[in-house]
Parts: C-alpha cells; structure tokens; sequence
C-alpha cells in the first residue's frame, strides 16, 4: 500500500505543479495524433532586458556628453551643489557622480567637441 500512496502523491505533486504554470497562462496546441494539450506559457518579464540596457546606455551617453561639455570642474559643482538638496536631488547626486565610465567616454568626446 506505501508503493501505491506515494506514486498517488508524486501524481497529485506534479498535477498541482501543472496546473499552477497553467494558471499562469496557456496556450492550446494539438499533438500529431490529434489531441489537443495545454502547455503552460512562459512568463515574460514587464520589461525586457534589451530595454534596460538601452536605458542604462543612453544614461552614460547623456552623463558623458554632459561631463565633456561642462569639463569636470563646472560638472562637479553642479553635482555639490544638486547633493545639498532634498533627498531625492541627493539620488540624484550620487548617480551623477563622476565615474570612471563616464570619465573615459568624456575625455574620448571631448577630444571631437569644438
């Protein structure tokens, strides 16, 4: 009887696993004998990585053309001074902070900027 219960419970197991990726989206495809299956759909992120990347990219565009326009002095004091606000200028100063990224692509553009 202990063989027959735990194959029962290693079914019920793997049903309730099915059915909880079921619930989260399915899609109706037939098989080549005919028979039409629900496979569990995969579950897409809200937003894709191409997009964050794309974001984080054109982030470090706009800090170093920002860096190479101003030069590092004037960018820095703009930076303090943002860091003397309230604390959501402050995120903002410790994100606009120069780093090294920045600092490389800066002095690569600023050798093409008149």
């Amino acid at each position: 009887m202990t063989g027959k219960q735990l194959e029962f419970d290693q079914r019920v197991h793997r049903l309730n696993k099915k059915h909880a990726k079921l619930s989260r989206g399915y899609r109706a495809t037939m098989r080549k004998d005919g028979l039409v299956v629900m496979r569990p759909q995969r579950v897409q992120s809200a937003v894709p990585a191409k997009v964050l990347l794309m974001c984080l990219v054109g982030f470090f565009a706009f800090k170093t053309f920002l860096l190479a326009s101003l030069g590092p002095s004037a960018y820095e004091y703009r930076v303090d001074s943002l860091s003397q606000g309230t604390s959501v200028e402050q995120a903002g100063a410790w994100i606009m902070q120069i780093d090294p990224i920045s600092a490389f692509l800066a002095a690569q553009v600023s050798s093409y900027l008149p």
